[in-house]
């Protein structure tokens, strides 16, 4: 029997990893990503989870900052607790150079968007603009959060606003004053504000660098906003309303002035310089996203097109991850029946989803809207449960 061929739909974390396991699985596999540069995200930091590290090829100590301390500050930017700890962090553009070093450069395609597909009983037919009709035996569609094939396959499935935002936003480290930078190298920090948080992680630098005074310090600050203010949020700098997000430098200055003021009047010092030094904050709606199903007999969803986490959990990669790892065994062992092998594998995927965006709708009402989120509480982050993104201490 000739090896499975498995058509990507989409080039971001969760596509790699899918193709990174299907290669490794001895799939035929081709990723098909629609932009036209190479994906490099916005800065935005990452929890490594265990989930992650399958698919790497090289040690996480080697691409990842860490830190081995949670420290809550208070209001005056005191610490009101501290424990050990043992996480891991990585920028989005570190990670995706990562996967993408596990592919042959000639299966990941830049500037390729799938625009129309269909499957009958014997394989999924792909179009994709400026290569020829694509056939294969499944295709996993890993468009993520915008996901035109979610849209597609379930239409009544729309993203439910949070009552949130979360502004993020990176600092070089040898730009902060002696005394936030003690404070936040090597940790983990968190504020808990009235009806708000922030919290605050080292990343590697841009080039990669995990050197002190080149690291990027990553922030996000989890902000309430009613559905008029969020009109005003998503409005950027030419007057165009967006839907989830306003990227870097997009942001118009009159809500960026009032960030600023915000910062100044609520943060502790150190969190307030971090906030005012950062170059080109950006915000993000915090919402969720769930389907029903993720198999649709030879086309899988996976990742964020299938469930968009509240970040709190800090497992959104992590998911994606398993997505994969758990799909590329599947289709594996399907013995020529795909149909099968993915209606057997969403069932855990999606009862891990829903657990995990439990956990992570609670933790948003805890910190958001009920205020009982503690200083000192351990973190609820981990994918099968809370705890489970810690690693085992290294030196």
């Amino acid at each position: 029997m000739p090896p499975l061929r498995v058509i990507v739909m989409g080039g971001s974390l969760a596509g790699l990893a899918s193709a990174v396991f299907l290669r490794r699985a001895d799939v035929d596999v081709e990723v098909f990503e629609r932009s036209q540069r190479p994906l490099v995200g916005r800065g935005a930091g990452i929890v490594l989870h265990p989930a992650v590290f399958r698919v790497l090829d090289r040690d996480p100590q080697e691409i990842s900052a860490r830190a081995d301390v949670l420290r809550y500050l208070d209001r005056d930017g005191a610490i009101a607790s501290e424990q050990p700890c043992s996480y891991r962090f990585i920028s989005y553009a570190a990670l995706h150079r990562a996967m993408l070093e596990c592919l042959a450069p000639d299966t990941y395609h830049l500037g390729a968007e799938v625009t129309d597909f269909a499957q009958d009983a014997g394989g999924v037919t792909v179009e994709v603009a400026g290569h020829e009709a694509q056939r294969g035996d499944a295709l996993v569609c890993a468009d993520g959060i915008h996901s035109i094939a979610r849209r597609r396959l379930v239409p009544d499935v729309q993203p439910v606003y949070a009552g949130y935002v979360g502004w993020r936003g990176t600092v070089v480290e040898s730009r902060l004053s002696e005394e936030a930078f003690a404070t936040f190298a090597d940790a983990i920090t968190y504020c808990v504000l009235p009806n708000s948080h922030i919290l605050v992680y080292p990343i590697p630098s841009l080039a990669g660098s995990l050197e002190p005074g080149e690291r990027l310090i990553n922030w996000v600050w989890y902000r309430n906003a009613s559905p008029r203010e969020l009109d005003r949020l998503l409005v950027d700098r030419a007057g165009v309303r967006h839907a989830v997000s306003v990227g870097s430098g997009d942001v118009r200055e009159d809500v960026l002035e009032g960030l600023l003021a915000d910062a100044a009047l609520r943060l502790p010092p150190q969190l307030a310089e971090l906030v005012a030094k950062s170059p080109e904050p950006f915000v993000q709606v915090v919402f969720d996203i769930a389907v029903p199903h993720m198999a649709f007999e030879r086309i899988a969803l996976i990742g964020d097109a299938a469930f968009a986490l509240r970040p709190h959990v800090a497992v959104g990669t992590a998911k994606a991850a398993e997505d994969a790892w758990t799909l590329a065994a599947a289709l594996a062992d399907a013995d020529g029946d795909v149909s099968h092998a993915l209606r057997a594998w969403e069932t855990d995927q999606i009862r891990l989803a829903l657990s995990a965006m439990e956990r992570a709708r609670d933790a948003g009402a805890r910190s958001q809207f009920d205020n009982s989120w503690r200083v000192g509480d351990p973190l609820p982050f981990g994918l099968y449960e809370a705890g489970d993104s810690l690693l085992a201490r290294s030196g």
